[in-house]
């Protein structure tokens, strides 16, 4: 099946904010050999598992509003100010796009949201033993993600 790319214009059943031809695009400049390695196949599931996680995790933090009820995903937005500039409603921004390209190459690897156990406050294996500060985070947090994300994200 065919990846359905939002482009903006609140596309029936959208699930990805980036084609697959955007992605090629972005990792070719940036020899992106993992990403070039992959089937079109892998390349969209990775895409879909993206966009799925950025809606996920990002729900509730994004700035403005959905521009209809009826959409899929969770822009396109109204109401957005980026450095002064307010984003067309009908925009798919640069920063959400290269997101889900980050995401993708994760994704396109493993799991990006797995379920959490409980945490291992200290844990020996012969001779190697591992102890855990009070309160770290079990889940991977994506640095670059959320720094490229951070002018779309009201919290």
């Amino acid at each position: 099946m065919a990846l359905i790319v939002e482009d903006g214009s609140i596309v029936a059943g959208a699930e990805s904010y980036a084609s697959t031809g955007d992605a090629d695009a972005y990792f070719a400049a940036r020899a992106g050999t993992a990403w070039a390695a992959l089937e079109t196949a892998a390349k969209e599931a990775a895409l879909r598992q993206a966009t799925e996680y950025l809606d996920a995790v990002y729900a509730g933090r994004w700035k403005g509003d959905r521009v209809s009820s009826t959409q899929a995903l969770s822009w396109p937005r109204s109401g957005v100010v980026v450095d002064g500039c307010e984003l067309a409603p009908d925009a798919i921004p640069g920063e959400l796009e290269r997101a889900t390209f980050l995401l993708a190459v994760r994704a396109s690897a493993g799991e990006l949201l797995g379920d959490q156990a409980a945490q291992v406050v200290s844990e020996t294996v012969g001779p190697i033993s591992v102890t855990y500060a009070a309160g770290a985070r079990q889940g991977t947090r994506y640095a670059m993600v959320e720094a490229t994300l951070a002018a779309l994200l009201s919290v």
